[in-house]
């Protein structure tokens, strides 16, 4: 009897178990038969051959002690792009954006203006107000990234009365993340430097796709860089590299940033292997990036043809939506869907919308693929 009972409970776990393996099967050939297309971010990127052999023939110190030479290249390398006096490389995008913040709000009281759409505002835990006591002070984001024009910025600045915090900078977000990666429009940082700098007020970029900006507006990067009192750019995004960004201003903001970085425990010791990466991504990957913009707006032409609300991408970034109604599924259900079949893009947290981010891994048949299998999930109805 005992023998019979075993018997039956172990026929119906394997008939409970058998159509999960199954589906899980056949996702693995699915998978060995054709890669993936992950679009989900231009930080899924594999480090490229070139970048895997620069990282295993690194030359490396200490750079707690400063004496790493290849962290020390990148960040004159960096400062040379940028056209600024001074860098330091920090492991994330996030600590770079703090860091510079915290260097710019120095004195407890104070205040950074930035848009209530803003990557630095809803994505990185409001660290300068966590970390550093820095009040932030969010404002409308227009569509195209803007915050308001120059003299609205300036109008937004409180320096000398006990009753409010006292603003230091004002972050701006160039390409922006949640407006479509949208390039600021030419000249707008420099009106806005313009319009606080004569009140003691400092400029920072969160530039993390600031390559992109740059490219879309055919600017050199010192030029995109010039009216910033400090950036923040990112070398896993866009370029492709495994880990870091760099900060970058003045010898005397950047010495303040790296104190911050030791603090938050962002100073680390042989970096030079990750640093290497990051030299051979700007030798190999930036030159490219207009092939990122061309694959986007393909992308969205043939999304836009199977009837998606598609926003016209201005750079690598391609956010669209659906109706639910008309389509017959949630946009949750399509990127679970897609995503099974090896085609990897996202909803945006708290919303509707998706987004694919086009990268150097993204080649024309790749996109080809994800079109393919979109089209296949709508005819289909997800079935």
């Amino acid at each position: 009897m005992a023998a019979r009972r075993f018997s039956l409970l172990l026929s119906a776990a394997t008939a409970l178990v058998a159509p999960r393996q199954t589906a899980t099967r056949t996702i693995a050939r699915l998978a060995a038969a054709e890669p993936v297309v992950d679009l989900r971010s231009d930080t899924v990127t594999q480090p490229t051959a070139a970048m895997r052999a620069a990282m295993g023939a690194a030359v490396c110190g200490d750079d707690v002690f400063g004496d790493d030479p290849t962290v020390a290249k990148l960040e004159a390398r960096v400062c040379d792009l940028l056209g600024k006096e001074a860098a330091v490389f920090v492991p994330t995008g996030t600590m770079g954006n703090l860091v510079s913040i915290l260097a710019h709000c120095w004195e407890r009281g104070s205040e950074y203006v930035v848009g209530d759409c803003a990557h630095v505002h809803i994505f990185e835990q409001g660290g300068a107000s966590q970390f550093g006591g820095a009040h932030a002070r969010a404002v409308p984001t227009a569509a195209d990234g803007t915050i308001g024009d120059a003299a609205a910025v300036r109008a937004l600045v409180r320096v000398d009365d006990q009753h409010f915090p006292a603003t230091k900078v004002v972050a701006l977000e160039d390409t922006h993340n949640l407006r479509g990666g949208a390039a600021l429009p030419a000249g707008y940082g420099a009106a806005v430097a313009a319009a606080v700098r004569d009140l003691g007020v400092c400029t920072h970029l969160d530039g993390a796709r600031v390559w992109h900006a740059a490219a879309r507006r055919n600017e050199a990067l010192a030029e995109t860089a010039a009216p910033y009192d400090s950036l923040s750019v990112c070398l896993s995004k866009a370029l492709g590299a495994p880990a870091g960004s760099v900060v970058a201003g003045s010898g005397d903001f950047v010495a303040r940033c790296r104190r911050l970085r030791k603090g938050l425990g962002g100073t680390m010791r042989q970096t030079g292997v990750l640093a290497a990466a990051g030299l051979v991504a700007l030798d190999e990957v930036l030159p490219k990036l207009e092939e990122d913009a061309a694959r986007a707006t393909a992308l969205a032409a043939g999304l836009g043809a199977l009837g998606f609300d598609v926003e016209a991408p201005q750079t690598n970034l391609l956010y669209f939506g659906l109706d639910e109604a008309r389509f017959g599924f949630s946009a949750r259900a399509l990127v679970d869907h897609c995503a099974d079949r090896g085609v990897r893009f996202l909803v945006v947290p708290g919303s509707t919308r998706m987004r694919m981010v086009c990268h150097h891994q993204i080649t024309a048949d790749g996109a080809e693929r994800a079109l393919a299998v979109i089209k296949a999930a709508c005819d289909s109805g997800l079935r």
